[in-house]
């Protein structure tokens, strides 16, 4: 079941321009990339449609729930740019916590966190102080924390940002291995080297609108002839971003 953004509109104060404006987004099946350049209103995007900001005007719903309801925040779980480390607590402790807070009891929130930890492959790391990992652990300790409480909708803001390329393609292979017929995963961010063509959807972002959405194979259709193989998606970006700016 799709998240479903209906002419919302945001601004970051009363007499601040608008980032996103009667902007209306249904997130794809499966797993989705969003792309689009620091300040473009990804991260805005993403803290609507998990709930945490609610919009100026239009409608956030998942089905019949809306974003406004802790039902509807069970179901759909934010990951942040920022994943911090919880002083004292282990990994299974921290992703434990997460789940408590989302209104699980104590029990089932110490056994699922068992079952999220496994899932994004860090059941060997369960029992280690979250201080003690490395970045790119401890980010899988914020997917596990979103999945913890059974979450049908994972949005990611930046996930891989500040990894090597390496530790950017094991990321992205976990988030193939997530996105189900269940789980469909919204992953932003601005450098499009993180496009998996594994990917099956891309939506672009630019100055607050969507400019492409659709099939990573549509998407890279956009990229001129004779565009060099492993550039595709770049000059594709290019693209759209260019032909969108200058129509407006």
């Amino acid at each position: 079941m799709p998240v479903e953004l209906h002419a919302v509109s945001y601004s970051y104060g009363r007499n601040k321009p608008r980032v996103l404006d009667q902007l209306t987004y249904t997130t794809p099946h499966g797993f989705t990339v969003l792309l689009g350049p620091n300040g473009a209103g990804k991260s805005t995007l993403l803290k609507l449609a998990a709930g945490v900001n609610q919009p100026a005007s239009g409608a956030v719903r998942l089905g019949r729930l809306s974003s406004t309801t802790r039902e509807y925040r069970t179901k759909v779980a934010w990951m942040p740019q920022s994943i911090t480390a919880m002083t004292g607590l282990t990994a299974r402790e921290q992703v434990a916590y997460t789940g408590w807070l989302k209104g699980m009891n104590r029990t089932d929130a110490w056994d699922a966190a068992a079952t999220a930890l496994d899932r994004v492959q860090m059941k060997e790391r369960a029992g280690m102080k979250t201080k003690q990992l490395s970045g790119g652990q401890l980010r899988r300790v914020g997917v596990a924390s979103a999945l913890v409480h059974d979450a049908r909708v994972l949005l990611l803001d930046e996930p891989t940002a500040g990894m090597d390329p390496t530790q950017r393609r094991v990321f992205r292979d976990l988030i193939l291995r997530l996105a189900t017929d269940e789980v469909q995963v919204l992953m932003s961010t601005h450098d499009v080297a993180d496009l998996a063509e594994e990917a099956d959807h891309v939506t672009v972002l630019t100055e607050g609108f969507i400019t492409f959405t659709g099939t990573t194979r549509d998407f890279l259709d956009h990229a001129p002839a004779q565009t060099p193989a492993g550039r595709q998606a770049e000059a594709a970006y290019t693209a759209i971003s260019t032909h969108a700016i200058s129509a407006r």
